[in-house]
């Protein structure tokens, strides 16, 4: 592990690599909070709407081949780094999903030397309830469940964990989130766009496991301050009703068409605990019940 005396005066600088939907709200919260925050975007754009808050911004882009941007001054001095970049699902139609989210683990193995030789000696890593699999026969999901996940964006999220837990010159804790949403996202959107296309949607009577975006910003900070790192935490609302009451419920609400569910097949789901959320960070839910 490295000396804390060369970051003894910088215990409250952050880097947050990623400030997209989550990121951004985050380091703004962080700051309010007394924290000198440095964040990350990919485009220049959006460089002056995080200096514009208070973020000291820099224009960083991860690939399978190289680190674009100065990475070296991002993480300088900082103590945490946060990560927050999900594997990329969707991009043009000459890309399929499997070959843009099979470049998320060279992302990570390119990112650990910058970090390794950095002041970094805590690393928050964003990842996803995905590393489980859907098809399992035991009810309730908690952090001790072996991950087996199903998707490919899964399979990289759990590959990234196990590097960068793994690695000795810096602590990691991993938190799993499951399906975000906040006002401006909401599932039911895209759920509905797809059934206009196909009408049979899979799973009516799985459950839900989604997280408000105000509990996520809520949990990150909890593990910052109870200094939680050397963990794995789950982080879903304790609300799990089926899908289809939930989303139909949902689409009234919003005046959105009703979601189409194929009830033929037999549905298939978990259930995720964030019991160890609640009990080790104390944490009581801004958003229960979505």
């Amino acid at each position: 592990m490295k000396s804390s005396e060369s970051v003894a005066n910088h215990t409250k600088q952050i880097s947050i690599l990623g400030c997209g939907w989550l990121g951004f709200p985050l380091a703004k919260s962080l700051l309010q909070k007394g924290f000198l925050v440095k964040g990350s975007t990919t485009t220049f754009e959006k460089m002056s709407v995080l200096e514009n808050v208070g973020i000291t911004a820099f224009q960083i882009a991860l690939s399978e081949e190289e680190i674009k941007g100065d990475i070296d001054s991002f993480l300088f001095n900082s103590q945490i780094l946060i990560i927050d970049i999900p594997p990329k699902l969707r991009g043009n139609s000459n890309d399929t999903s499997t070959a843009l989210s099979m470049t998320f683990v060279a992302k990570i193995q390119n990112l650990i030397p910058f970090i390794e030789k950095s002041s970094v000696e805590k690393v928050l890593f964003v990842s996803s309830t995905s590393v489980y699999s859907d098809n399992i026969s035991i009810d309730l999901i908690t952090e001790d469940t072996i991950p087996n996940p199903d998707t490919e964006s899964g399979k990289q999220l759990l590959e990234a964990e196990k590097l960068l837990q793994n690695n000795s010159n810096f602590t990691t804790t991993v938190i799993r989130f499951g399906g975000l949403i906040g006002e401006d996202r909401h599932p039911i959107k895209f759920l509905v766009s797809r059934s206009l296309g196909r009408e049979n949607l899979e799973n009516p009577d799985g459950p839900i496991n989604l997280i408000h975006q105000l509990d996520c910003i809520g949990i990150l900070e909890g593990i910052l301050e109870k200094n939680c790192f050397g963990e794995i935490f789950n982080a879903v609302a304790p609300f799990h009703p089926s899908r289809k009451v939930y989303y139909s419920k949902k689409a009234q609400e919003l005046n959105l068409p009703l979601p189409k569910f194929d009830e033929s097949k037999p549905s298939v789901g978990k259930i995720i605990s964030s019991e160890k959320v609640e009990q080790i960070l104390v944490y009581t839910f801004q958003k229960p019940q979505l």
